[in-house]
């Protein structure tokens, strides 16, 4: 759910080289995905129930800002969702250009959110064990790659000037690669002792992560490939440029698209159970909640299938500006609910807590916060259509607060027909 591999790390290189993305990849962890990880653990052992943070934020925060915490998590996920598709057709492209020409790429994209949907109605054992095998399949061409680097180094040279500078969109980049720790929460109901497990997997996830993603860009930085070769996708070039070939460029794009798929499919699970839970409380129709015999969701499932496949003709950097800016907001909000629930519910039973009291509950907080602010800065610079990407979150943040309300009415209008009825 939070990384697929290195692929989407090739924007860090070209905006910030090799020496700029290594340190971004080295301080993004600390900063971001740490910080989360431990919420993650103290909320989800506290309270590991289906629905995740949504539930954790209602409680910590109350009914509206829980509301608007699965608001901003659908809002971003209409973005997100669509970058593996994207990142599926750029792989495919550099090696059957034919293949996603015209409309075909939109199709294959499509097609794409479409078998995600049909196997997440499967149930969530089968995604989390397809995915472990997929990540395992989808980082072997790497080893080789980190090999063939070590084999070809080049004498020290100079930096060379990157002709896309950009350090606040490589971090922007990197924020994304490594955001999504809080997605694992929403299927706690569906997890073997999440009091145990969650802890455990986001120590273990965030190092692993982490080496994953440094060590491959370490390689290549190695050879002196110059940075500005790299670009969206663009894995098997740098494989090919630095004397792999043409059998390890082809497994890396294999694997690239593998990773979207993957990626897309372990997301799919988490995303899709938010529906059914608002429709549990009764925010949306009933229908949403719905559940086959795997136990999945599968009318919520096709609705958020339907919505993701709405964005796949954005680039690349304009979905993971408005991504990373709603779905920050949605992670924000979670760390606000673990110093309500602290304040809320202190004798609450938390198996793994926060260190430092109330004050380590607020401090963790403040790293992500200040990322967010800079990557809100480099979204007012993104144009979507008359207006920025900063401008379109705005308005789809304002849309929630409207949504909120009008769900209330709807919610009302339904217990006054159900007291009717009884009477």
């Amino acid at each position: 759910m939070v990384f697929g591999g290195p692929y989407g790390l090739e924007d860090i290189v070209a905006r910030s080289g090799y020496a700029g993305a290594i340190a971004i990849l080295l301080l993004t962890p600390l900063l971001w995905a740490l910080p989360t990880g431990l919420m993650v653990a103290e909320m989800t052992s506290a309270v590991p129930e289906e629905g995740g943070y949504y539930v954790y934020v209602t409680r910590g925060l109350g009914r509206f800002w829980g509301f608007q915490e699965v608001w901003l998590s659908l809002a971003g996920s209409i973005f997100d969702m669509a970058i593996y598709p994207t990142l599926f057709i750029g792989y495919l492209g550099h090696f059957l250009p034919a293949a996603t020409a015209g409309a075909r790429g939109m199709a294959i994209g499509v097609a794409l959110v479409a078998a995600a949907a049909l196997w997440n109605a499967l149930g969530a054992r089968k995604v989390g064990g397809s995915s472990v095998l997929l990540g395992i399949v989808l980082l072997t061409p790497f080893a080789v790659l980190m090999a063939v680097g070590a084999l070809h180094r080049a004498p020290a040279t100079a930096p060379v000037p990157l002709r896309q500078a950009d350090i606040l969109g490589g971090i922007l980049v990197a924020m994304w690669n490594f955001m999504g720790w809080d997605n694992s929460s929403t299927v706690a109901g569906e997890v073997e002792n999440p009091r145990r497990t969650y802890p455990l997997a986001m120590v273990f996830g965030i190092l692993a992560v982490t080496v994953t993603a440094i060590l491959p860009i370490a390689a290549v930085a190695l050879t002196g490939l110059d940075p500005n070769r790299w670009s969206t996708g663009g894995w098997a070039v740098v494989a090919q440029a630095i004397g792999g070939g043409t059998l390890l460029a082809f497994a890396i794009t294999a694997g690239g698209m593998i990773g979207a798929a993957g990626s897309l499919n372990a997301l799919t699970l988490s995303l899709s159970r938010l529906p059914a839970v608002l429709a549990e409380d009764r925010f949306l129709p009933r229908i949403f909640a719905r559940r086959n015999a795997a136990g999945a969701p599968w009318f919520s499932i096709g609705a958020c299938a339907l919505l993701w496949a709405l964005a796949l003709q954005l680039t690349f950097v304009k979905l993971i500006a408005l991504d990373v800016l709603l779905t920050g907001l949605s992670i924000l909000l979670q760390f606000a609910a673990l110093v309500g629930l602290r304040l809320r519910e202190p004798e609450l039973k938390r198996p793994y807590r926060v260190p430092g009291g109330i004050w380590g509950a607020i401090g963790i907080g403040i790293p992500p916060l200040v990322l967010l602010i800079l990557t809100a800065l480099r979204t007012q610079i993104e144009p979507v259509g008359p207006i920025n990407a900063l401008e379109l979150g705005a308005l789809l943040i304002a849309s929630g607060v409207g949504a909120y309300f009008l769900g209330r009415t709807n919610k009302a209008g339904i217990s006054n027909a159900s007291d009717n009825i009884g009477s």
